[in-house]
């Protein structure tokens, strides 16, 4: 351990990630949509050549609408956003975001397989899960700025019209 960083001599050890190459994808922002009582922006994350098709995000809009209508997804009054991911091939997630308790994002996360007619919860084990992709975090990050900036406004009609306008565009 060097004393004057912290940090193991050798790192040889740490944050291998053997046969990976990483290729760049992209942020498309949709109109924002009305889920549960809350207002959500929307996000698809694709590679370039293989974007969200409108099947797959009516589809998910759909789902989202069934998931508020029955009460399983609460969002009465809250302000967010959605990210619709095509991880790869067919594979999809959908995750939804909300800002709660004044300043803490609360998420819920659906997923959807090729063969699987819709979208279902998507339940990890364990206390130590996924959160965000290094993908997804460009939508996620820009988000978190964009209701900071919310935050410090009046909060009013104007400044939330502002904050819905508030998009990401862009790679990721």
């Amino acid at each position: 351990m060097n004393s004057q960083s912290g940090l193991p001599a050798d790192l040889s050890h740490f944050g291998n990630v053997e046969g990976y190459t990483h290729y760049p994808k992209s942020v498309t922002p949709g109109l924002p949509v009305p889920a549960g009582g809350g207002l959500l922006k929307w996000y698809d994350i694709a590679e370039a050549e293989t974007p969200v098709t409108r099947e797959t995000c009516a589809l998910a809009q759909r789902f989202l609408a069934a998931e508020t209508a029955t009460g399983r997804l609460n969002l009465n009054g809250e302000l967010g956003f959605v990210i619709l991911h095509r991880c790869g091939g067919d594979f999809h997630f959908l995750l939804v975001s909300s800002w709660r308790n004044a300043n803490e994002m609360w998420e819920t996360v659906y997923a959807k397989t090729a063969d699987a007619p819709d979208f279902s919860l998507f339940a990890l084990p364990g206390p130590h899960r996924a959160t965000f992709c290094v993908w997804e975090l460009a939508a996620v990050n820009h988000e978190r700025q964009a209701f900071s900036r919310y935050l410090y406004s009046a909060r009013d009609d104007a400044a939330k019209r502002e904050y819905l306008a508030d998009m990401y565009e862009g790679g990721a």
